[in-house]
């Protein structure tokens, strides 16, 4: 893996939306190399200033604002902060995810937005939570019924997280998927039902095999996240990031 752990910046969002560049500072201490916005429409000019002054890549963005903005100015904003791989992280109704028909409507919106972001020369991917894995239709999760239906150059950004809250064996569905996960969302937390509620931990210190994840999608970016977390954000991520960079360490030697 060549490509630096990156951190989802919805993680810090109360620190971002109080000192971006403060914040953004210390990922980039803690020895980050990319970051993955949640919002590329706030000041892109600002933002990828910052960026590039500390030396962090934006592996790509989150943009629900696709979803009920202008695009041509969304995707505008996309290409001044770096990046051309656009992500829908939501916004469409679960009840979507639980029937054929449903999964239609939910790639012609997807594969519609594609076509307009390979005009602006962007790849568009999709962000799984829980309820697109839950659903079974036709004894297959239901992310990967959807992906049968999705144009070739739409990819996936798996959360293994809510993966396995879902349901999945997390390895399995990626090595399924395979060539479609362009980056994954690397978090760790109690699992089972009650993860959908409980704070997330630092990665390496809750139940996901984060070793057999890894190994299922070498290629794909590992984009840290934490919806929520009991105690210091910036610590928990210091954690994720010496776990994770042991285990770089270990598949290199």
């Amino acid at each position: 893996m060549t490509a630096p752990l990156g951190v989802q910046l919805y993680t810090v969002r109360e620190q971002i939306a109080a000192d971006r560049d403060a914040a953004l500072s210390r990922i980039a201490g803690l020895g980050y190399g990319a970051v993955e916005p949640y919002d590329p429409t706030t000041d892109p000019k600002g933002f990828r200033r910052v960026v590039d002054d500390l030396g962090l890549t934006v592996s790509s963005t989150h943009a629900y604002a696709l979803l009920g903005e202008e695009p041509a100015e969304v995707f505008d904003a996309i290409a001044t902060i770096g990046t051309d791989l656009v992500i829908i992280p939501g916004g469409i109704a679960h009840e979507e995810f639980t029937s054929p028909d449903g999964l239609a409507r939910t790639a012609d919106l997807l594969n519609g937005l594609a076509a307009q972001a390979a005009a602006h020369g962007m790849r568009l991917g999709y962000h799984n939570h829980w309820w697109e894995i839950e659903p079974r239709i036709d004894g297959r999760h239901a992310l990967e019924a959807l992906a049968d239906l999705l144009a070739p150059e739409v990819f996936l950004e798996i959360d293994t997280y809510w993966a396995a809250v879902g349901g999945a064996d997390v390895p399995g569905l990626l090595r399924r998927l395979a060539g479609r996960v362009l980056a994954l969302h690397v978090k760790d937390g109690p699992g089972g039902p009650g993860g959908k509620k409980e704070p997330h931990t630092a990665v390496g210190r809750g139940v996901m095999p984060v070793p057999g994840i890894l190994a299922a999608a070498p290629g794909a970016w590992r984009i840290v996240e934490l919806d929520s977390c009991a105690g210091d954000v910036f610590e928990a991520l210091a954690a994720s990031h010496a776990f994770l960079t042991s285990l770089t360490s270990a598949e290199a030697s």
